[in-house]
Order: C-alpha cells, then sequence, then structure tokens
C-alpha cells in the first residue's frame, strides 16, 4: 500500500470514530455519611477561598469524569470523591469529559474511604489514575479511622510520600501540605499555617480587633489609676486640683 492510500486510511479510520457528545450528567451514587459529605464540601470551599484571586483551575467533588470516547462512563468506575484539574477554564460543570477539555485529567485526587469503598480505592481505582489518568497526586483520608496516605506519580509510578514528623503530607500539585486536624483532613501552607475557610477568616479578625480593644481599654484603665494616684497625692500635699 503506499504511503497516500495508507494517510487516506487513516484519515477515514479518524473520521468514523464517533464521539459522545460532551454535555453529560455526573452519574455518581449517594454519599456513604454525612461525614463524607461534609469533609468532600470543606475541601472543596477551602481550596476555592484560597484560590479565589485564581481563574485557571477546576475543583469538584462526587462528580463523574467520562474518559472513553467509546462510551459515555466505564462500568468500572465512578468519579473521585474530590478533583482538581490545573490549567483549565474555571466554570460550573454537570461532569469533567476528558475529550471536551483537552484531554485533560485531574492533576490531584482525593478519595474518602469507606467499608464499602477502600478496596476499590486503593486497588482499582488507583491503578485508573496512575495508568490512565497519570494523575500526579493521588490521595486517600478515611473520615472515621482519620487513615491518611498519598503518593506521586514518578516514572509512571505511585511512590508512597513520606509524612513529615507532623504527619503531615506535601501535595506537589497544589503546593500544600494534607493534615488530619480537628477530626477533618485540611489543607496547611509551606509554612505550616492552617488554610481557613472565609468565616473563620472574618472570625478570626474579629477576635484580634476584640484583642486591641481589650489592650486599649486595659491602658485607659492603667492610665485612669495612674492619674487618680497622682490627683491622690497632690490633694496629700495640700495641692487641690
Amino acid at each position: 500500500m503506499s504511503q497516500s492510500l495508507a494517510a487516506a486510511s487513516q484519515i477515514d479510520v479518524i473520521d468514523s470514530i464517533i464521539f459522545p457528545p460532551g454535555d453529560i450528567y455526573s452519574d455518581e451514587p449517594p454519599l456513604e455519611s454525612d461525614l463524607h459529605r461534609e469533609q468532600i464540601e470543606l475541601l472543596i470551599r477551602l481550596i476555592k477561598w484560597w484560590w479565589r484571586d485564581r481563574e485557571n483551575f477546576y475543583a469538584t467533588g462526587n462528580l463523574t469524569i467520562y474518559f472513553s470516547p467509546n462510551q459515555k462512563k466505564s462500568e468500572e468506575f465512578r468519579g473521585p470523591d474530590f478533583f482538581v484539574v490545573l490549567d483549565t477554564e474555571k466554570k460550573d460543570r454537570k461532569s469533567w469529559v476528558v475529550w471536551q477539555e483537552d484531554g485533560k485529567y485531574p492533576n490531584v485526587i482525593i478519595e474518602m474511604l469507606s467499608d464499602s469503598t477502600a478496596s476499590v480505592d486503593k486497588g482499582v481505582k488507583k491503578q485508573i489514575y496512575q495508568n490512565t489518568f497519570r494523575t500526579p497526586d493521588y490521595f486517600w483520608f478515611d473520615p472515621v479511622s482519620l487513615e491518611l496516605r498519598g503518593f506521586h506519580l514518578v516514572d509512571g509510578q505511585y511512590q508512597d510520600l513520606a509524612p513529615t514528623q507532623s504527619g503531615w503530607l506535601w501535595s506537589q500539585q497544589l503546593g500544600l501540605y494534607l493534615a488530619v486536624y480537628l477530626g477533618k483532613l485540611r489543607f496547611f501552607t509551606p509554612d505550616g499555617q492552617l488554610i481557613m475557610l472565609p468565616e473563620d477568616e472574618a472570625n478570626q479578625q474579629l477576635q484580634q480587633v476584640n484583642q486591641q480593644l481589650e489592650q486599649a481599654n486595659q491602658q485607659l484603665e492603667q492610665e485612669r489609676q495612674r492619674v487618680a494616684m497622682l490627683v491622690e497625692r497632690l490633694r496629700a500635699a495640700g495641692i487641690e486640683e
């Protein structure tokens, strides 16, 4: 077969591939418990608030990722509990459809373990994230037992992330630490600061203002007492005001 005929044949094959529509609703099952739902919502709110000035990322949870153009969904796969895609448009979506997103897969995935999903999260899903998605950072967290483990893709294989002395795990893609704080999985900055929700920041600012007011009141009281003592001394010395 000549090169021109081979090329024409390849074009015919490509043209014959029918991609399913990209406007597909997510098809995720209900979450295991309130703990799982609250943890996922917390992570989404935290990363969106931390990156509120950025327009080049997508963060969501319990949303289907459609990655095979030959079928609407893989029968062996459902979407991650939490994932982040970098260098993409920040907008709402019904699902993540890879062939409609320039072939992009998540940069970070976090799965919430449960009795019914742990074996899949640690087995089948981990292999999909490693071999098909090529997701650089993968973590799993158990909201009940507080088990936390992380992996980073090195030469096509997931390598365990070594925790710090405090048990924190570094996400290269997020540029943040993941750690358990007060029974929840939270994000920390490189210098160890807890990333807070907007209401937490507002409460912290309010506390700082209250502390400043308290300090000012204490200084005023000290000044009042100093003036009162001075007046008393003047009276004792026979000097009236």
